[in-house]
C-alpha cells in the first residue's frame, strides 16, 4: 500500500489558527508516503506569509512536493507580478515549480498553472501537456498535480482554466489515472465518472485552513494505494467546531484502467 495525503489552499494570512495544530497532527499520524499541496500556500503572496507557510512545512514529517497557486504571486504588486511573479516562493518554498514525485508505483507530475496574466484563472499550455505526456509510466499510477482543476461543476462561478479541456481530452487519452487540484474551496471525488467508469480519475480538494466568511469548512483527504483500490479518507473541520470530525470514507476500484466508484 502507498499512502498521499492531498493539502490544499492553506492561505497563510487568512488562515484559520486555531486548526493548524490539529492539521499537523493529523497529516503526521497519517505517517504518507507522500504529502502533496496543490497551491495557495498564502493568501497574498507576500513575505511574510511565505516564512509562515515554510514553518508550517518544515514540521510535515512526511515527504513533501508543493506547487504554487495564484494566490503565491503578487496580486496588486504588478510589476513584480511580471517580472518576478515566484520570487518569494522559489525562496521560501522550492525553486521546482513543477517536481515529480516517486512512491511505491505512483509517479506524481507536478504542473504549474498560475498565469501572472490572469491572476485567478489559470492556464496550461501545450508545452506542459507534452511534458506530461512524454513522462508517462506504463507500469505506474500516473498522478497530475495542479493548483487549477481540468473540470468544474456548473454551479462554479470561476473562469475554468485555460486549456483545461485540452488538457483533459489529453490526459484520458494518453492515460493520465488520476489529477489532484485545488483552488474552488469545494470537495470533488468521482464527480466527472460517468456510471461505466473512466480512465482518468478527479480529486479537487477543499481549503485545508483558509479562514475566508465563504468557507463553511476546512478540510484534507489521505489517499491509499492498494492494487487495483483506492479508499480516500476524507478530513473534515467545520467552522462552528474546534477540529476535525471523524472521517469519512469513499473507495474506487480500477479494472481495465479504468476508475469506478466502489
Amino acid at each position: 500500500m502507498t499512502r498521499l495525503v492531498h493539502l490544499s489552499d492553506l492561505h497563510f494570512g487568512l488562515e484559520r489558527a486555531a486548526l493548524i495544530e490539529p492539521l499537523l497532527e493529523r497529516v503526521n499520524e497519517a505517517r504518507a508516503d507522500l504529502v502533496v499541496v496543490t497551491g495557495d500556500l498564502t493568501h497574498r503572496g507576500r513575505s511574510a506569509q511565505f516564512a509562515h507557510a515554510a514553518a508550517f512545512l518544515r514540521r510535515i514529517e512526511a515527504p513533501l512536493f508543493a506547487v504554487p497557486g495564484n494566490h503565491d504571486i503578487p496580486l496588486y504588486r504588478l510589476d513584480d507580478r511580471v517580472m518576478q511573479p515566484y520570487l518569494r516562493y522559489r525562496r521560501d518554498i522550492s525553486e521546482n515549480l513543477e517536481p515529480v514525485g516517486h512512491v511505491g508505483r505512483l509517479r506524481v507530475q507536478g504542473v504549474n498553472s498560475v498565469d501572472p496574466m490572469a491572476w485567478q484563472r489559470g492556464q496550461i499550455t501545450a508545452a506542459q501537456m507534452r511534458r506530461v505526456t512524454d513522462r508517462i509510466e506504463p507500469d505506474c499510477i500516473n498522478i497530475v498535480a495542479l493548483h487549477h482543476p481540468l473540470q468544474q461543476r456548473p454551479e462554479i462561478d470561476k473562469a475554468l482554466m485555460r486549456g483545461a479541456p485540452e488538457a483533459l481530452a489529453l490526459f484520458e487519452l494518453k492515460g493520465v489515472d488520476l489529477v489532484l487540484s485545488g483552488h474552488l474551496h469545494i470537495w470533488a471525488a468521482g464527480a466527472f465518472l460517468p456510471p461505466d467508469g473512466r480512465g482518468m480519475l478527479q480529486i479537487q480538494a477543499g481549503t485545508a485552513l483558509c479562514a475566508r466568511e465563504t468557507d463553511l469548512q476546512n478540510e484534507f483527504a489521505v489517499l491509499d494505494f492498494d492494487g487495483s483500490d483506492l479508499l480516500i479518507e476524507r478530513h473534515v473541520a467545520p467552522m462552528d467546531q474546534p477540529g476535525f470530525l471523524p472521517p469519512q470514507f469513499l473507495r474506487f476500484t480500477r479494472a481495465n484502467r479504468r476508475w469506478r466508484a466502489a
